[in-house]
Order: structure tokens, then C-alpha cells, then sequence
């Protein structure tokens, strides 16, 4: 235990003294919490300033669009939105003057056989997609209302056939789907959980190439046992890891907590406190599996370049949930997300993004733990042995099915 107890104190002191280290862990939240507090700063001098970037869009100024319709297909204008009118004109040279001179932003042309071509040509002096799109459906309405014989209630029905009424019987308040930071918070959390446990994990994988590069490594070996050197690394650099995570997940939570204050957010946005447990949890067994991955590459490359290289193959399962993140966050109670945040090598990521997003039921989370413990203990396991034959593979370019096979234990 007294090596054991070696081991962490000098992978403790030698991460604490490295400046990329201290400011990944302490200068990244800083500089955060210096950007909140200056844009409280600006939000309460002048909260007008801010009223412009994170309110409702102002209304736009009139808009008149002309029309030019030889089927007279537009027999009558239904009700136009406020800022909105359109103008007829009887060919599209009377309509190309008015465009030049400023009279009108834009004009469409609807075709003679519009009811078999369907066929209608947007002008405009700029390139303007968006609201292209929006043109379309204003004269799709209007088209649609005079189709129906100017029936609008009919028009409405056919368009939005569903006025759905959603009920939710979950206690928490529920989130707007259509808020910005329904979607924002759980990817920040994804992201943030993805780069803690990747960067705590590389210590390990840094430290143990880089002594067997030196030979040391091989030197430590004859006096400590290959699990003491391991359990000595992963916990030293895991109290670092976790020191880096409760800074980072401390400053989110505060800042979180600071923005609901001053910028008045609902109640669903505020995070509880049990999601800083169940994250400090989650995050302790995604660094021990991922450092006991990487330790396993770092035991079968001769070098770090080799072992870089080789990271992908470890690190593919927490990649996965972050390309259906969309899906993740949009469905956090589906059979796929609910598959992922169980499977022990996704689940420290995408837990903490359904966690971010809804509600988990317990009994969910704490069998995601003990599939990540039970992995985390085979793991080390299997990585302590790669350690007895490891001068075996010195020299020896990275292979999946060695790795694989050296991982199961048959090396």
C-alpha cells in the first residue's frame, strides 16, 4: 500500500505542476466566468443591450410584394399578415419597374395553368433563401383559400389538420420545446462530459508511453507489482481528473444558477443538485474505463505518436452518442437513448445528457453504475495484466486484434 501511496503522490504532483493542465482545468472556467460577468455587467447598465440579442426579434417594416396572375387565380386576398401586402399588376414589365424603382421588394408570377403545373416564379433583386421560403407560403395560403372558394376556416383545417393538446403527467415543470436552451443545455453537458473524461483518461495514456519510452517503466516494475503501478496511476491521476471535473461542473452549475437570476429562466432550466452527484459518479467510472482503455494501448505501442494513433479504436464508443445527440436529446426516454446510457462504455456520456434533458428513472441509473463498475473492474484486471508481458510488444506497431485479444487476456 505504501508504493501504492508513491505512485499517486508523484502522478498528483507531477500533473499539478504542468501550466496546460492548470489551465485547462482552472483557466478554461475562468475565463467563462469572466465572460458572465461581463455581460451582467452590460445586461444590468443597459438591459436593452442585451434585450436585442436574447429577446424576440423586433417586428420588420412593411413589406409589399407585388403579383401578376393571367389566370386570375387570386380572385380574393384572404387576411395578410400586419407587416405584409401584396400588389397586383397586370404583366411583369409594370412589375419589373416598380421592382427597379423601389416600390416593391419582390414579385411573383403565378401561371395561366397553375391548377396542372402548379407553377409559380418568385423575382427578387437579392439572394435571399429565407425569405424565398417565407414568400411561398404566404402565396400557398393564398392560393389555397381561393382554391377552396375562399373558405378560410377550411384553408386553416387543411394546412394544420392537428391542434394537438400535449398533457404531461411528469412532476417536473416541462421545458418549451421550441426554447433555444432545451437543446443548448443537454449539448453542453455532452460536450463537456466527453472532453472531461477524454482529457483525464490521456493522463494516464501520457504518462505510461512516456515511461516506457524512457525505460522506466520497466525499472518500476522491479519493486511494485504491474496492479500496484496501475491502481497507483489511475487514482493519482483520477484525483487530478476529478479535481478538473469539479471545477468544470462547479462552474457550469454557479453559472447556470447565475443566468436563471439575472436572465430570469424557468424553473425546468435550472439543473437539481442531484444532477452534481450522479455527475461526479458518472464521471468517476467513464475516467477508470477509458484510463484502463488507455493504459491497455499505451502497455502495446512502443511509442506516444503510435499510441495517438491508436486512441480512435478506444475512444469510438464515446463518440457514438454524440452523433445521435439530436436523438439524445429529443427523445431522452427512446429505446436508444435509454440503450446507450445503460451500455457501460456510452453510458458516462449519454446518461449525463438524459440527465440534462428529462428526468431518469432511479432504478435506470444505478444499474448504469453497476454495469460501469463491473466493466471498470474487468478492465483494470485486464490492464495490469498487459503490463507482464508488455516488453513483448516493445517495437511493435498498434493492432486491433492484438489489442483485443491482449484486453481478453490472451496474451
Amino acid at each position: 500500500m505504501h508504493k501504492v501511496h508513491l505512485i499517486i503522490i508523484h502522478e498528483i504532483k507531477t500533473m499539478l505542476t504542468r501550466p496546460s493542465f492548470l489551465f485547462a482545468a482552472f483557466g478554461i472556467p475562468l475565463i467563462s466566468a469572466l465572460s458572465m460577468f461581463i455581460v451582467t455587467a452590460i445586461n444590468r447598465e443597459s438591459p436593452d443591450t442585451l434585450e436585442t440579442v436574447f429577446g424576440p426579434a423586433s417586428q420588420p417594416a412593411q413589406q409589399v410584394e407585388g403579383y401578376i396572375d393571367p389566370g386570375h387565380w387570386l380572385r380574393n386576398i384572404p387576411p395578410l399578415p400586419e407587416n405584409y401586402s401584396l400588389q397586383a399588376f397586370p404583366d411583369e414589365t409594370s412589375a419589373q419597374a416598380a421592382l427597379a424603382s423601389g416600390q416593391i421588394s419582390a414579385y411573383v408570377i403565378i401561371a395561366a395553368d397553375y391548377l396542372s403545373s402548379g407553377e409559380i416564379t418568385y423575382v427578387r433583386p437579392d439572394f435571399t433563401p429565407l425569405n424565398a421560403f417565407a414568400q411561398s407560403g404566404i402565396i400557398r395560403q393564398a392560393l389555397q383559400a381561393n382554391l377552396l372558394n375562399g373558405d378560410l376556416k377550411l384553408s386553416s383545417r387543411i394546412t394544420r389538420p392537428l391542434n394537438v393538446t400535449m398533457i404531461s403527467q411528469a412532476p417536473a415543470p416541462e421545458r418549451e420545446p421550441e426554447h433555444p436552451l432545451t437543446f443548448l443545455i443537454p449539448y453542453i453537458v455532452t460536450m463537456a462530459y466527453y472532453v472531461i473524461i477524454l482529457m483525464s483518461a490521456s493522463f494516464l495514456l501520457n504518462s505510461v508511453t512516456k515511461e516506457k519510452e524512457n525505460r522506466v517503466l520497466e525499472i518500476m516494475l522491479l519493486s511494485v507489482t504491474p496492479r500496484q503501478m496501475l491502481s497507483g496511476k489511475i487514482i493519482g491521476l483520477g484525483i487530478v481528473g476529478l479535481l478538473q471535473a469539479l471545477v468544470w461542473i462547479g462552474f457550469g452549475y454557479g453559472l447556470l444558477r447565475i443566468s436563471g437570476k439575472v436572465y430570469n429562466l424557468p424553473a425546468s432550466f435550472q439543473l437539481p443538485v442531484s444532477f452534481l452527484v450522479w455527475g461526479l459518479i458518472f464521471f468517476l467510472f467513464g475516467y477508470i474505463i477509458y484510463a484502463s482503455l488507455m493504459a491497455s494501448v499505451g502497455a502495446l505501442v512502443p511509442n506516444l505518436r503510435e499510441a495517438s494513433q491508436a486512441t480512435f479504436v478506444v475512444i469510438l464508443p464515446l463518440i457514438i452518442p454524440m452523433l445521435f445527440i439530436s436523438a439524445l436529446i429529443e427523445q431522452p426516454q427512446g429505446s436508444l437513448a435509454i440503450t446507450f446510457s445503460l451500455f457501460p462504455l456510452t453510458a458516462p456520456v449519454a446518461m449525463m445528457t438524459r440527465l440534462a434533458a428529462t428526468q431518469v428513472p432511479v432504478w435506470q441509473l444505478l444499474l448504469a453504475v453497476s454495469l460501469m463498475a463491473v466493466t471498470a473492474g474487468l478492465l483494470i484486471r485486464s490492464a495490469a495484466g498487459l503490463f507482464h508481458a508488455q516488453t513483448l510488444f516493445a517495437g511493435q506497431a498498434f493492432n486491433l486484434k492484438r489489442f483485443l485479444s491482449a484486453l481478453a487476456g490472451r496474451t
